[in-house]
């Protein structure tokens, strides 16, 4: 027999060329995940100026607000300076 349609054929195997390339992809994720997921929350702790807590295993990282135990240079008040004011016996030596 000889076949002449050999569209259905390339189709299959298309097929299983992306469902094991997928299925690689996803043992990959599933190995990475939790390291990925760590890096993520990494780097949104940062944006949002908060701290990274590292988990005990991968993927359990999280952030916590930062300690303000220093404040920071632009939080600083300065307290405004006292100006002394001229006792009064000096004030009247003055006008003598």
């Amino acid at each position: 027999m000889n076949f002449k349609n050999n569209k259905g054929q390339a189709l299959v195997e298309y097929v299983l060329i992306i469902v094991l390339i997928s299925a690689i992809v996803v043992g990959i994720v599933s190995l990475l995940g939790g390291y990925l997921t760590d890096k993520i929350t990494e780097s949104t702790c940062s944006l949002v100026n908060e701290e990274y807590v590292k988990g005990k295993k991968p993927g359990d990282g999280y952030c916590k607000e930062k300690s303000l135990d220093k404040p920071r240079e632009e939080e600083k008040e300065e307290e405004p300076k006292k100006v002394e004011e001229p006792k009064e016996e000096e004030t009247q030596n003055e006008e003598e």
